[in-house]
């Protein structure tokens, strides 16, 4: 048996094993596509991970995958983050990942309050209302989801009504 490494931070049994795949991954995505320091390429490529995965949690939210509701995502992540067609498929991939892992949104709110202005909030919340309005349906999971992400992002009602509009209008 290997001798066991001193570690400041007590891990679960396995879960260290099992992220330094996807972490690895979510380090070469942002090594290979994003120029700049490398503590704001960390905090900038977490945002967006973070954001994307809000995004994706909205697609989920009424428990049938549209492709409609995919391609909002596409379009918002390669929009406000300036990527290209394959950073942006690889970013979704990568959010998709965490996601799937997360058992809860406090690892995605919580960056997103430290981070963003409270107009960048605002976007994110405009962005899920985006994602819901896709299919045509905004489903009662969705609503849901999006109001609960808005309080934990501590998006006033006022401005979580007004992204609401915004968002039903550019979908009509």
């Amino acid at each position: 048996m290997p001798p066991r490494r001193p570690s400041a931070i007590p891990q679960l049994p396995g879960r260290g094993a099992y992220n330094r795949p996807m972490l690895k991954a979510i380090r070469d995505f942002f090594d290979s596509r994003i120029a700049g320091d490398r503590a704001g390429e960390d905090q900038e490529g977490a945002l967006q991970l973070a954001t994307a995965a809000l995004l994706l949690e909205t697609v989920r939210a009424d428990h049938s995958i549209d492709g409609g509701e995919r391609a909002v995502v596409q379009q918002a992540v390669r929009e406000n983050f300036a990527l290209d067609a394959a950073a942006a498929t690889e970013l979704m991939a990568l959010a998709e990942q965490e996601v799937a892992q997360a058992t809860d949104f406090y690892q995605f709110t919580s960056l997103v309050n430290r981070h963003f202005s409270v107009e960048q909030k605002n976007r994110v919340v405009e962005l899920m209302w985006r994602v819901a309005y896709a299919d045509d349906h905004v489903h009662a999971h969705e609503r849901h989801l999006i109001r609960k992400i808005a309080d934990l992002l501590h998006v006033t009602h006022l401005d979580y009504l007004a992204a609401q509009a915004r968002a039903r209008d550019a979908a009509a």
